[in-house]
């Protein structure tokens, strides 16, 4: 492995200006892969998060007002030069991260496409002329931005989730404060040099960084000149949010936990399946809201399906992410190994049968854990129950259609669900049964920048991607117009 990069310091990016935040404290960046420092950066307090209110509330009025070509224009330049700086911008996040390169160079693509299609959206914001019930009025629909808009984005996808929700944002019209996980800033501040580059106004863009999560919401929450908050995290944290969004009467958009049910019937194309499986399960690392965790396998494939899938798991190369041919990087934090470790040894106590993997790697650096998969998990398993967020397959056999539906949909959770049928009436009847607000019929992989992501029941509220996704950044105004035949 050579390391290409070298990192050093960073800094806030607030108001259009690169500076310290007002404590001068900072903290380190650590490759999970290495356990290692790859870089400082500013530990913002709840002044500078004020610094960045400011900043975007004295751009709002202009940046609101511009036209959509322009603002199209801008979101197409940042798009192209995250295409032209894909290898550069994937290292930074491999090494922050710890996904494979090429999973990395996937994400920066994925991440300029969600500013693409909105650069498109953005010169379709159409209002409507409604019929009036008198002659002599007119009544009009147009759209208008909420305003300036705040975002609290995770580690797991730290380019991605920062382009979906800034992407629909700066397209119509509103500004955005951005506040990223302090376990992967720099790629928060990469976007920010960006934005910066392709023209951005000042203030329209802020990326706020800091180890203190809570108080810098705090601010963000407390300050009825920021609109929206959109927010990718835990149900718990989104909860808190949603409540303290109410004494404002801020709009919301929250992308919470899952428990992705992925189901297969005996009449599914198995290699399909499985490879499907694969891709669902193990994309990064299993640590994606929308993984599978519950793996429904009918009762008469299960022991040839998990035969096939664990052949697949066990040829899954594990390492650091920058090293050619690895396949699975590591968890990001020690605390994601204990949790996956636990609920492997909950499952074993419990009767399960690990049928691949099963260990945590304790002889070298980096929070690894080996791919694994789990026969025989029950009900009574926490696997079933709490989302991993790790390498674990749990595979439990079902017999009915009818059983596994009631199953899949026994859970607080509603982000996303996979099933794999040739029966076409089937195809239809889980669509509309499964209690998900994403479904891939056959699909392992089914998110893109043009189509609704969003949850239902505890796993969120609003939709990020597509036209939906622009709506949750625009006020409707009604404007009734009188004595118009005077």
């Amino acid at each position: 492995m050579v390391l290409t990069l070298s990192l050093g310091e960073y800094s806030l990016f607030i108001g259009g200006n690169w500076s310290e935040g007002v404590s001068q404290t900072r903290f380190d960046v650590m490759n999970p892969a290495t356990e290692t420092v790859i870089a400082s950066v500013p530990n913002a307090g709840p002044q500078d998060m004020h610094r960045a209110i400011e900043a975007a509330v004295a751009a709002q009025v202009e940046w609101g007002n511009s036209v959509a070509a322009y603002r199209a224009q801008i979101l197409e330049q940042a798009a192209r030069l995250m295409r032209e700086r894909v290898d550069h911008l994937a290292e930074i996040m491999t090494l922050e991260e710890g996904k494979p390169l090429a999973d990395a160079r996937g994400e920066i693509l994925y991440a300029a496409s969600f500013l693409d299609w909105f650069a498109g959206e953005a010169k379709r914001i159409y209002g409507d002329t409604i019929p009036s019930n008198s002659p002599d009025k007119r009544i009009l629909v147009i759209k208008r931005p909420v305003g300036v808009t705040a975002a609290i984005t995770p580690w797991n996808f730290p380019s991605a989730m920062i382009t979906r929700k800034l992407g629909p944002a700066l397209a119509a019209g509103c500004t955005m404060i951005v506040k990223p996980s302090e376990l992967t800033p720099l790629s928060a501040l990469e976007i920010a040099k960006i934005f910066e580059e392709a023209g951005l106004p000042q203030g329209v863009l802020s990326v706020v960084t800091g180890t203190d999560a809570p108080s810098l919401a705090k601010v963000l929450m407390d300050d009825m000149r920021v609109r929206k908050i959109s927010f990718t995290g835990s149900t718990e944290v989104g909860k808190m949010l949603m409540r303290q969004a109410a004494d404002t009467m801020k709009r919301v958009s929250l992308e919470l936990g899952g428990h992705a049910p992925f189901i297969v019937f005996d009449d599914a194309d198995l290699e399909d399946a499985v490879e499907n499986a694969v891709i669902c399960k193990m994309r990064g690392m299993g640590e994606t809201c929308v993984s599978a965790n519950r793996i429904y396998v009918q009762e008469g494939i299960v022991d040839v399906f998990t035969e096939k899938l664990a052949a697949r798991m066990s040829k899954l190369r594990v390492g650091n992410g920058l090293e050619s041919g690895i396949a699975v990087g590591p968890l990001i934090e020690p605390a994601a190994v204990d949790k996956v470790e636990r609920h492997v040894q909950d499952a074993i106590a419990k009767g399960a049968k690990v049928v691949s993997g099963g260990r945590r790697y304790r002889d070298q650096p980096g929070y690894f854990y080996e791919p694994t998969v789990l026969a025989g998990v029950t009900e009574a398993m926490l696997v079933m129950h709490e989302e991993t967020f790790g390498p674990v397959a749990a595979i439990t056999p079902f017999r009915t259609e009818e059983e596994v539906i009631e199953r899949a949909n026994h859970t607080p959770f509603g982000l996303a669900a996979y099933f794999f049928t040739r029966d076409i009436g089937r195809l239809f009847r889980l669509a509309e049964r499964l209690e998900y607000g994403i479904i891939g019929a056959n699909d392992g992989l089914p998110s893109t920048a043009q189509a609704p992501f969003g949850g239902v029941k505890q796993s969120g509220i609003g939709r990020e991607g597509s036209k939906y996704g622009l709506e949750e950044y625009l006020d409707i105004k009604y404007i009734s117009i009188g004595g118009v035949l005077r």
